[in-house]
């Protein structure tokens, strides 16, 4: 059995919202949107399909041919705008398992993101990717089972709705909670579900408190938490790390600096996202052991 297949890493290739900013304020935490992966004993799932998917695709053409299932949140722009660049999805031989919700409007992940390559968008259409693309309803609450390898998930607070999951593999758990709101009076039932002893929770932290809260140019109801609400969660649901993701385009790089050390404060289990980073979730459980249910 190869070291990989023994190991339950996560990659960040975006970790930005809204829009891509690269620059060079952007230099250190990177400007690419949402997409994180996670190699699990082995295979490999891909959370959201912002820039970042772009970059990773180049990195998978060096390892074809390749198998991944793609996990959307929801399908606002900035997380699905790099799939039509994903050079993988074009190449014969390749195949990829593509899940997402059906979104309130009644249109599945496969209508929505066909949507995105029609003219006068795009140049060329979905079906002229020539690896297989199978796709996946994904009712929240119900779980995914790929192998040995559970994937929870549950609704998240976003305008035109959007899910969060929770990847469980030999007694490890990484959670990646983005685009969500947090609710002025409660603590998400949800979230707290999903981000459950986890090793790693992923979760929106694109403001401050006090930029949500400004008089004069207030985020409520824009979708999105702050840093602050990210460190209640992980308290209260005994996460690990935390991750500080969905970084705001116009957060340069000394102003994430400085949410890091002031997250680090209030948790020291917080860390900073960023394009590049990579972590292991630890297993507990021996690949030759049967998981208890109480791991799943």
């Amino acid at each position: 059995m190869s070291r990989i297949e023994k190991q339950f890493n996560v990659h960040f290739w975006g970790v930005r919202g809204s829009i891509p900013c690269p620059g060079p304020n952007t230099v250190r935490y990177g400007g690419n949107t949402p997409c994180v992966e996670m190699q699990v004993g082995g295979k490999r799932l891909v959370f959201d399909g912002g820039t970042g998917l772009h970059v990773l695709g180049q990195s998978l053409l060096r390892q074809m041919p390749v198998e991944a299932h793609i996990f959307f949140t929801h399908s606002h722009w900035d997380h699905m705008q790099g799939f039509p660049f994903f050079t993988p999805g074009f190449v014969k031989g390749n195949r990829f398992c593509i899940y997402g919700a059906i979104a309130p409007d009644g249109s599945t992940i496969e209508q929505r993101l066909n949507d995105q390559m029609l003219h006068p968008n795009f140049p060329v259409p979905l079906q002229i990717m020539q690896a297989d693309l199978d796709f996946y309803d994904v009712t929240p609450g119900e779980a995914i089972k790929i192998g040995d390898i559970t994937v929870e998930t549950a609704p998240l607070n976003h305008p035109g709705e959007a899910v969060g999951y929770r990847v469980n593999w030999r007694g490890g758990a990484a959670v990646y909670v983005t685009d969500t709101e947090h609710y002025p009076d409660r603590l998400d039932e949800n979230i707290l579900w999903l981000a459950r002893n986890a090793d790693i929770l992923i979760y929106d932290s694109t403001y401050t408190d006090e930029e949500y809260h400004s008089p004069q140019f207030p985020k409520i109801g824009w979708g999105h938490s702050t840093w602050q609400e990210a460190v209640k969660i992980a308290k209260a649901a005994n996460v690990k790390t935390l991750v500080i993701y969905h970084h705001d385009p116009a957060h340069g790089d000394d102003f994430l600096d400085n949410v890091g050390v002031q997250a680090k404060n209030k948790f020291p289990g917080a860390i900073m996202a960023k394009e590049g980073m990579v972590l292991q979730v630890p297993v507990s459980v021996p690949l030759s052991e049967t998981i208890p249910l109480s791991h799943i």
